[in-house]
């Protein structure tokens, strides 16, 4: 699935990233690889989807979200 899908609330792990190789890079340097989970903090479907990792609470719009795959983290609910 991709975090564009993902349930407010909700802990995830980055299966891949899949947008072009500058913007990969950028998230990168941000602390979003592969294997990082993420918290999906507000995803109501307008406007950018919020999320949390590495300590920080980012907007991603939802071009982005929708090109990260992830799957649901083992004790997933984290808030």
């Amino acid at each position: 699935m991709t975090l564009k899908q993902g349930k407010n609330n909700t802990t995830y792990r980055v299966l891949s990233i899949g947008t072009g190789l500058k913007l990969e890079r950028r998230l990168e340097a941000l602390g979003l690889t592969e294997g990082t989970k993420i918290t999906v903090l507000n995803n109501d479907k307008n406007g950018a989807l919020t999320a949390k990792f590495r300590g920080t609470r980012f907007a991603l719009g939802r071009n982005i979200a929708d090109h990260i795959e992830v799957k649901e983290a083992d004790g997933a609910c984290q808030k």
